[in-house]
C-alpha cells in the first residue's frame, strides 16, 4: 500500500525507518539557459546544449539540457531535500532514462518511491533499497527516471 508523500525534515532515515510504497518529494529547481550552457561547456559540449541558433537545426529543434545535467540536478535535489537517508545516497547500481528533454525555464521536482527493502544477510549493519525517482517539469512531464539500488545503514544495537 503506497503511503502519502513524506515531508522532508532534518531527520536522517535508516533502512528500518522505511516502508515499501513510501514517497518523498524534493523542492523545486528552475533551469535556465546560462546553467545549461555552462554545464555543457564543461561536461557535454554538444551543439544543441551550447547555442540556441545551432540547436534550432539539431535533433531537438531548440536548446536543451544534457541528460547528465538533468541527472546532476536530480542528485542535488535528492541529497538536499528529496531522500533523507542516513549515511548519504550511496548507489550500488542504477539505471537512468530521459523520456523528454529538460529545457530552459523548466522547473524540476523529484519524487522518489521505495520499491523494495532488502536487509543484508551477511552484514546486519546495512541493507539495500530499490528506489524509483522521477524528475518532472512544471507541466508534470517526466524528464528523467532513475531506478537505483542504494546501500542504506540499519539501526543496530551496540553490544
Amino acid at each position: 500500500m503506497a503511503q502519502a508523500d513524506t515531508q522532508i525534515s532534518d531527520k536522517q532515515l535508516y533502512l528500518d525507518d522505511l516502508v515499501v510504497g513510501q514517497r518523498f518529494t524534493s523542492r523545486a529547481h528552475v533551469v535556465d539557459a546560462t546553467e545549461i550552457k555552462a554545464f555543457a561547456r564543461q561536461f557535454d559540449p554538444q551543439p544543441f546544449h551550447l547555442d540556441e541558433e545551432t540547436a534550432k537545426r539539431a535533433f531537438f529543434g531548440e536548446l536543451v539540457a544534457s541528460g547528465w545535467h538533468t541527472a546532476a540536478i536530480t542528485m542535488r535535489l535528492l541529497v538536499e531535500t528529496g531522500l533523507p537517508l542516513a549515511g548519504g545516497i550511496i548507489a550500488a547500481a542504477r539505471e537512468a532514462s530521459w523520456p523528454k528533454p529538460t529545457r530552459p525555464g523548466d522547473t524540476l521536482t523529484v519524487t522518489s518511491e521505495i520499491e523494495e527493502i532488502m536487509p543484508s544477510r551477511s552484514r546486519r549493519d546495512r541493507g539495500t533499497l530499490k528506489v524509483r525517482s522521477k524528475t518532472r517539469n512544471q507541466r508534470d512531464e517526466i524528464v528523467q527516471v532513475l531506478l537505483a539500488k542504494l546501500i542504506v545503514p540499519r539501526r543496530v544495537e551496540r553490544p
